[in-house]
């Protein structure tokens, strides 16, 4: 026998000779998963899109629409909420976990025991509305600003989840389940007890650049945005419209625009960022323009330029 041979049989003996790992048991089949995502009620539209009472007006009205095809029943119901300095409104519920919003949470007071709501619970046939009628109560003869939002809430039809003969239809590595997206909308009611204070200023108004993602489109493109603080400087909240303008323009082109923008009690100013449609030519800035849409709806509030 070759030396060659002979090396590839001692090879072959030590192979043969050595110790065989274990067969390991086989990894568990991974359940295939299923899942069903419903979003219900999400074509509900309501009017208007705030609430105030004071002396003169103790009653309101807000209309809710169904602009769906299919019939939903909507619960009615009075929550607290919180602003935070960004804008975002929380529950005072989850502002309780959460340290940056609690500071703001403490100071917001509930108007929900000075409020009375009928109906309670209504069911809309698709391209049906309802009147929900608010009357305020106040309780306290003091000089303030109580809020709460009301809060319709559409409550999932009972055949929402799986049938019993697609829940035994499941396989034994089959993981099947349906989600069903409830939708809400909220509006403030607003009871004040004195006479309005609404006055305000703007401050810090700056210019930066930012990907945005403009509406109807999927592809964020660099965008000219005014950023800037709005201030609450009466006792009362605020409620109104941005306008953006450029300063050394011949014409007043308006270039930025939001409505319906609020300041609640609880935090003295807030910092919005508003996209522009143009960004500024050589020369020209930013003027912005703060009016009334509450107590003395198109009265200039603030005016401030970068």
């Amino acid at each position: 026998m070759s030396r060659i041979s002979l090396s590839v049989a001692i090879a072959a003996l030590a192979v043969l000779a050595a110790p065989q790992a274990p067969a390991q048991p086989a990894a568990p089949a991974t359940p295939a998963v299923t899942a069903n995502v419903t979003t219900v009620g999400a074509n509900l539209n309501i009017s208007p899109k705030r609430v105030t009472f004071d002396r003169n007006r103790r009653s309101a009205t807000v209309y809710i629409y169904n602009q769906g095809n299919a019939a939903a029943t909507f619960d009615v119901s009075l929550v607290d909420r919180a602003m935070l300095p960004d804008g975002q409104i929380v529950a005072l519920s989850d502002a309780e976990s959460r340290p940056e919003a609690k500071p703001y949470a403490e100071q917001v007071k509930s108007a929900s025991s000075m409020l009375l709501v009928s109906p309670r619970r209504v069911t809309l046939a698709p391209g049906q509305g309802q009147t929900i009628r608010l009357r305020a109560n106040p309780q306290d003869s003091a000089a303030a600003e109580y809020r709460s939002h009301l809060t319709i809430t559409t409550i999932p039809p009972r055949d929402a989840g799986l049938t019993a003969e697609a829940a035994a239809g499941v396989g034994p590595n089959e993981l099947r389940f349906q989600i069903n997206s409830v939708f809400g909308l909220s509006i403030p009611a607003i009871i004040r007890t004195g006479d309005a204070d609404v006055r305000a200023g703007i401050e810090n108004v700056r210019l930066e650049y930012a990907e945005v993602t403009p509406q109807g489109q999927t592809t964020p493109r660099r965008t000219a945005v005014a950023v800037f603080d709005i201030v609450r400087l009466g006792t009362n909240s605020l409620f109104g419209n941005i306008e953006i303008r450029p300063t050394g323009a011949k014409n007043s082109e308006v270039i930025g625009l939001a409505r319906g923008v609020g300041v609640y009690p609880e935090v003295g100013r807030r910092t919005l960022r508003i996209p522009l449609n143009r960004p500024l030519a050589a020369g020209e800035k930013l003027e912005v323009t703060f009016t009334d849409d509450d107590t003395s709806p198109g009265k200039l509030l603030a005016k401030q330029a970068s």
